[in-house]
């Protein structure tokens, strides 16, 4: 009798053993097999915008974003096609609310996925409209502040009609000249250049382009 109670004991304790066992595997006791690296990686911007469709982005704002830039700080713009990189150093000190606009539109992922619209040889390239027309924006404006000229490579904000100086009328949508257009100069915001090395991807840029992200660099 004591031997059969002995039996039953050990066999009470092997049956705990392995219950517990199959408890730690069904936990992930055990390493999960590695999963293949994805082709894409994620955008780093992870704001608003970049969770809703280009469409839905349009007059998704109600004001303009609150000054978060230090205009004493150097920034970089890199926009990413797939024509290559166009990186833009930006202009705080003689733009500052139209960097700091830029610069939230990218970090919120308002840029990511829209197109370039308009290509007009020998003069610009157009982007940054949610709609993809030339009509679109984010649903507020800002002021103008014209200060620099338009060489070749300049970085511009589009503009609704008005008096250059005096009408809020620049939204998200940015230009990029591909030659000096003086004639552009006091009529348009000038806040960034696109770098030397960048100049060759910005000339095959074309109408329907994409815009995959814009990313910033903060020093």
């Amino acid at each position: 009798m004591k031997r059969l109670t002995l039996t039953r004991v050990a066999l009470a304790q092997l049956i705990l053993l392995l219950s517990a066992a199959l408890f730690l595997a069904a936990c992930g006791g055990a390493a999960p097999a590695p999963t293949a690296a994805s082709n894409n990686p994620p955008s780093p911007n992870n704001g608003s915008a970049a969770s809703k469709p280009p469409a839905a982005r349009n007059n998704m704002f109600t004001s303009a974003p609150p000054m978060t830039i230090d205009p004493n700080k150097t920034y970089r713009a890199t926009i990413e096609t797939s024509k290559g990189k166009i990186v833009m150093d930006l202009f705080p000190q003689d733009a500052p609310q139209t960097v700091n606009n830029f610069v939230f539109l990218a970090r919120d992922g308002f840029y990511d996925g829209l197109t370039f619209h308009r290509y007009e040889p020998g003069f610009v390239i157009q982007g940054g409209d949610p709609l993809g027309n030339g009509t679109g924006g984010p649903g507020y404006t800002i002021p103008p502040e014209i200060k620099r000229p338009h060489p070749a490579g300049a970085v511009a904000m589009a503009r609704r009609g008005g008096p250059p100086e005096t009408t809020p009328s620049s939204g998200s949508q940015f230009y990029i000249t591909l030659d000096a257009t003086p004639n552009l100069d006091g009529g348009y915001t000038s806040f960034g250049q696109v770098t030397p090395e960048s100049m060759a991807v910005v000339m095959q840029i074309r109408q329907g382009d994409v815009i995959h992200r814009v990313t910033i660099e903060e020093k």
